[in-house]
């Protein structure tokens, strides 16, 4: 259904008028406006398929005139009507694909029997055993102890002589316990628990073993070389059933490093040497591809300051050289051509003057390090698919401001073929609906470029002042303000659509930038931009000085929710109200992977210091706390334990326990409601 400008005004006046008990109806005010943002765009291009020789590419233009079938010769770039009947070729099933080189770092699949079929492993009381299948003997290769157990399919050399296995050391790690007031299914309230390892606990850990099916002794990694292990992973024979690989990762991530053992001489060494005196930017973010069995190493690093490929000699794990180089990153690796020897990439903050977090796509010899730029526009891209023959590709550009274009280009030099669809948002905009806008202004220093986004209300008045309300989540592991075509940003417009000026900020301390502005972040959470966020608001409020700085709000979830409340502890001055929900307050309460990342192992006096309930009696402002009750993500007792301190600094806030919600409880629609109510009555609305 489209609405027309007349619902809008409607809606509007709606919003302006209601009072309190008016916001019960918040869930339908948010459905319509929903409605309205999601008003069609015409034009795009959807399903795109080619013929096998590159000779023919369809889509469906979803138009005016409803789904239309075109086709197009790429060689002439014009795009005209199917005939009746025509259909595009079936989509293409993974055997047809055009191969790019093996995915990046996927495991080698384990066997209980040898490649030769002669022997046969089984793990039997408590031993690894070893039977072979020409004279039927068996024998023990090794027994489990207090160091641990084995486990996992054997993986075999290549030429059946020897095999690598875990050597698994579990522990009994932390469990959280749940009481779930409400169940659906009984009356009584139900208990559970939940494995849940908290920095500085003692963790499960795994190291290789090697075993020979003839009369050599099994041979373990050695532990100098993966002390305080986090994970080891990626075990990998080399073609010449000698050399085994594995990576570990050590606990506080300084350390991500390939080890390779070499059964033959019983020689481990350190082969690729990645380390840190913050973090290693391991979870999500590394890279590894091994050519030619192992003689060369394609690997991400940041060594230089900036995320970047590099290519290594396997022998010694030495540079032979830099493949991608300058002030831009590497977002990661798409596909590997082993045989052409190119890399496609996808990589962000390489034009000037465009967003710095903009996804653009380029290929790069590996040889040579030459960069072919595919995509170009002021906007981030998504979509990529390359034509089965390998000679052209369409990708997708947008912007939050700027409605989807579908592009054909060539492969060999990224030229531009044909524009295949521009999306038209003309109706959209003829509902008065206000389109997401970028923002960007200098950091703290007058250094870096910090990027925001700003949602005006609809109905919005240029004659009137407007609480400001800031969405945030400064998570290091990623940056989160959008850079896509979406007229809807939820949560955000939850809130904007009641009369608030919402805006979403990546401060310094986010991912996606270089080493100094990223790990600015370590040790360091409690910072959270906020600095950056006040600078980006101040100047954002030149721009639209409808934005009143005398009443700002903030609100978020999980790392969010930390932040939210940090900023009244820290910056109570500027931020006046803040909603947290299922924040993790104390990072010795949170999960051990995500907090050890940033805050390091084993836990020092700066857990305590980045703690929101260490610093719970600094409180300035109207705070309200959601947690859901059965949050298995972040312990509910770290929103608990700030209440407790409040409680015990004798600060007034609001608490608002989500019965039966998992994490996000903060986000169902009668706590969407609520926090609504919250940030109306302690930040007003349009004057």
């Amino acid at each position: 259904m489209r609405f027309r400008p007349v619902l809008l005004i409607l809606l509007s006046a709606m919003v302006a008028r209601a009072d309190h008990g008016e916001l019960s109806r918040f869930n339908e005010l948010t459905g319509h406006w929903y409605g309205v943002a999601k008003t069609p765009v015409l034009n795009e291009a959807l399903e795109i398929t080619w013929t096998d020789d590159d000779s023919t590419l369809y889509f469906t233009l979803d138009s005016a005139a409803g789904k239309q079938l075109m086709k197009m010769d790429p060689a002439l770039g014009k795009a005209v009507a199917a005939a009746e009947g025509e259909a595009p070729p079936a989509p293409e099933r993974p055997d047809r694909r055009r191969r790019q080189g093996r995915g990046p770092g996927r495991a080698p699949r384990g066997s209980w029997t040898s490649p030769d079929g002669r022997w046969q492993v089984s793990l039997r009381d408590g031993a690894v055993k070893l039977k072979d299948g020409r004279d039927g003997t068996e024998r023990e290769l090794a027994k489990n102890d207090g160091d641990g157990r084995f486990g996992g399919e054997p993986l075999w050399a290549p030429d059946s002589t020897r095999f690598a296995m875990w050597k698994n050391k579990d522990v009994e790690e932390r469990l959280v316990h749940y009481i779930e007031s409400s169940p659906k299914d009984q009356l009584q309230p139900k208990h559970f628990t939940n494995r849940y390892p908290k920095p500085g606990d003692v963790i499960d850990t795994r190291a290789p073993w090697i075993f020979f099916t003839g009369k050599e002794e099994p041979l373990a990694a050695d532990p100098e070389l993966i002390r305080d292990p986090y994970e080891c992973n990626r075990l990998a024979w080399r073609g010449d059933s000698k050399r085994l690989t594995f990576e570990f990762v050590e606990r506080g991530f300084g350390k991500h490093n390939v080890i390779e053992i070499d059964s033959s001489t019983r020689r481990q060494r350190v082969l690729v040497r990645e380390e840190s005196d913050t973090f290693v930017f391991v979870s999500g973010n590394s890279f590894r591809h091994d050519l030619n069995d192992g003689d060369e190493i394609l690997w991400m690093s940041e060594r230089d300051g900036w995320k970047h490929l590099y290519l290594l000699d396997g022998r010694d794990g030495s540079t032979k050289r830099q493949v991608t180089k300058g002030e831009w990153i590497v977002r990661a690796v798409v596909a590997v051509d082993e045989d052409k020897r190119e890399v496609l990439l996808k990589i962000s903050g390489c034009y000037q003057g465009q967003d710095s977090y903009f996804i653009h796509f380029a290929r790069v010899s590996i040889d040579t390090g030459k960069l072919v730029p595919l995509t170009a526009a002021d906007g981030t891209h998504d979509r990529f698919a390359r034509s089965p023959g390998g000679k052209y590709y369409t990708c997708r550009w947008s912007r939050v401001d700027h409605a989807p274009v579908t592009e054909l280009r060539k492969w060999a030099d990224g030229s531009l073929v044909a524009t295949l669809a521009e999306a038209d948002d003309s109706q959209l905009r003829a509902t008065g609906w206000p389109l997401p806008r970028p923002f960007v202004a200098k950091d703290r220093d007058g250094r870096f470029d910090i990027h925001g986004v700003i949602c005006l209300p609809p109905g919005f008045d240029a004659s009137k002042k407007y609480p400001v309300v800031e969405y945030i989540y400064a998570g290091p592991q990623d940056s989160f303000v959008p850079k896509a075509w979406n007229p809807w940003l939820a949560p955000r417009h939850e809130v904007a659509v009641n009369g608030f000026i919402v805006v979403q900020i990546d401060g310094k301390g986010t991912a996606n930038r270089c080493a100094e502005f990223h790990h600015f972040c370590y040790k360091n959470l409690k910072d959270a931009g906020f600095p950056d966020r006040i600078a980006w608001l101040r100047a954002a409020a030149k721009e639209v000085p409808q934005m009143d700085l005398g009443r700002v709000g903030i609100f978020g979830g999980s790392a969010g929710g930390q932040n939210a409340l940090g900023a009244l502890l820290f910056h109570g001055d500027f931020y006046k109200a803040a909603a947290a929900d299922c924040g993790c307050h104390d990072n010795r309460m949170d999960k051990l992977w995500w907090n050890e990342q940033w805050m390091d192992w084993p836990p020092g006096p700066e857990y305590a210091d980045n703690s929101n309930v260490t610093h719970a009696k600094n409180l300035k402002g109207a705070l309200l706390l959601t947690v859901g009750e059965v949050d298995t993500n972040v312990d509910p007792s770290s929103t608990y334990q700030v209440i407790n301190a409040l409680i015990d600094a004798d600060k007034d806030f609001e608490f608002l326990p989500m019965t039966g919600r998992n994490h996000g409880g903060g986000e169902d629609r009668y706590a969407q409601r609520r926090r609504v109510d919250f940030f109306k009555d302690h930040l007003g609305g349009p004057r």
